[in-house]
């Protein structure tokens, strides 16, 4: 079963892919388009021409997955884009909204990490040991 947690890392593939692509060269494409290491356990999504399907490799440590979507009606219209690169990083939630044909950028979720203040004693600018 493919896991995807907060600190999974995701890659889009901003152009297109031929669907009768497999494993073995979608693996290709990751090192060469991409530039990345297929067994890293990061997850690489795929569309096709028509923006009617996305397909997910994933290695989980044993071998690899390989998931397809394809809608029944209408298209994928929010696809992610990187000037000048052929990836697109995105956040474990908007591969949810991206899967559900949803646009990605404006999910308005919070930040991923938000740097947590400790409270301070009432009346005193700096905690001292008593």
């Amino acid at each position: 079963m493919i896991q995807v947690t907060a600190q999974t890392r995701v890659l889009v593939a901003v152009e297109p892919i031929d669907f009768r692509a497999g494993i073995d060269r979608l693996c290709r494409i990751c090192q060469a388009q991409l530039s990345n290491d297929p067994f890293s356990g990061t997850l690489y999504v795929f569309r096709n021409r028509q923006a009617t399907a996305i397909k997910i490799l994933a290695y989980d440590g044993q071998g690899f997955w390989l998931c397809q979507k394809r809608l029944s009606s209408g298209r994928f219209r929010h696809w992610p884009v990187q000037a000048g690169s052929a990836q697109h990083p995105l956040l474990a939630h908007e591969l949810h909204v991206l899967l559900m044909a949803g646009d990605p950028d404006a999910t308005g979720a919070a930040p991923q990490w938000r740097p947590v203040q400790p409270p301070r004693p009432e009346g005193r600018d700096t905690v001292s040991p008593d």
